[in-house]
């Protein structure tokens, strides 16, 4: 284990206007612990603030409306009932002394007609039927085939964001990411293997882009650009072995060349394939993609603390998210810095359950 004195991963630092009292973030992770209602409850206040030591908690992905929705039990943010939930959430990491961001997601194509409204059709950028399964109260099925969005559906599609980001901060969250990653629904327009549209939206690196833009515009003109951020996957198939754009050198950096005026708080990239090898197809320099960025960066994806201080004293990262290593030790960061073991969490805790394997993880002092 390195000697975490000679880093700065435990000092207090700034992701745009978000001032974080250590370096340590702890990634979304999705639990699958929510009724059919999207809406948190007293349970999901404790688990948060429980590891509200991290500098910043990012939220398990929330969907932004009912058509949103790609997994049963997860959480939504566009009711009033959720948005009542969620202010349980943040009020209680914020008497625990932290700070959370939320998570805007929207599945698109990765979706069952079981879970959309109405039993519709999910939407996505082409009808492109994505590979693997999900699960509705039913129990596991395959992902149903998508219909194309039309493109004067667009603007409600956008809307739907903002909605989401205004009831985020009525919610009390110290900000938003913007999902673009992990083969959902806006990267499913960034990538020419799942979008094969020909309106304003499909085709060039320009038009490709659009609609992560158009969100994250949506988002900021809600918090201002230095409280949202952005996490993107270049490298990543985690979602129905989507593959790699053609690519991805010349449109992820476009895209966060488009993204630097702004001016938004983080960058947060998966690195390598999401919960998976930090591998990396040899045509993808992240690192490289990186460096095109203005502003402050996140890395994720596989770290340890040895990897952290590493890449954290070669300028590499801001800030390092940390995801599974959350589950099974809340108190993390007093883990790393003191040099503790790690409880390494089952596969079994991870979805599904109620308080067990949620709440009951000890830390240490207990």
């Amino acid at each position: 284990m390195k000697n975490t004195a000679n880093t700065d991963l435990f000092f207090p630092a700034t992701l745009g206007a978000l001032q974080l009292a250590n370096r340590i973030v702890m990634a979304p992770l999705t639990r699958s612990r929510m009724g059919e209602d999207g809406v948190p409850n007293a349970m999901h206040a404790t688990y948060y603030a429980q590891r509200a030591s991290a500098g910043l908690l990012i939220s398990e992905a929330i969907n932004i409306s009912p058509q949103a929705r790609g997994y049963a039990a997860t959480p939504g943010i566009w009711s009033e009932a959720q948005v009542a939930g969620w202010k349980l959430v943040t009020d209680a990491v914020h008497a625990a002394g932290g700070k959370i961001v939320a998570q805007l997601w929207h599945v698109g194509r990765y979706s069952h007609v079981d879970l959309q409204p109405d039993g519709q059709a999910p939407v996505a950028p082409s009808a492109l039927k994505a590979q693997g399964t999900t699960y509705t109260a039913q129990g596991v099925v395959e992902v149903s085939t998508p219909r194309a969005l039309e493109t004067h559906e667009i603007p409600a599609l956008i809307a739907q964001y903002r909605h989401a980001a205004e009831c985020a901060q009525r919610a009390g969250f110290d900000g938003v990411e913007v999902h673009s990653a992990n083969c959902y629904l806006l990267e499913q327009f960034l990538r020419d293997s799942t979008n094969q549209r020909t309106d304003a939206y499909g085709g060039s690196i320009e038009n490709r882009t659009r609609l992560t833009r158009e969100v994250t515009e949506a988002v900021i003109a809600v918090w201002g650009s230095g409280r949202v951020g952005i996490r993107l996957s270049p490298a990543t198939p985690n979602v129905g072995n989507t593959p790699l754009d053609s690519d991805p050198m010349a449109t992820y950096g476009h895209l966060i060349q488009r993204l630097n005026p702004l001016k938004l708080a983080y960058l947060h990239f998966v690195e390598g394939a999401t919960g998976g090898a930090r591998d990396l197809p040899a045509h993808i320099d992240l690192d490289a993609l990186r460096a095109q960025f203005d502003g402050a960066y996140i890395g994720n994806n596989g770290y340890d603390l040895d990897l952290a201080v590493k890449r954290r004293a070669q300028g590499l990262v801001d800030a390092v998210a940390f995801g599974r290593p959350f589950i099974g030790n809340p108190d993390l960061v007093e883990r790393l810095q003191s040099g503790a073991e790690l409880v390494q969490a089952s596969h079994a805790s991870y979805y599904g359950r109620g308080a067990e394997g949620y709440t009951d993880w000890p830390a240490l002092q207990a």
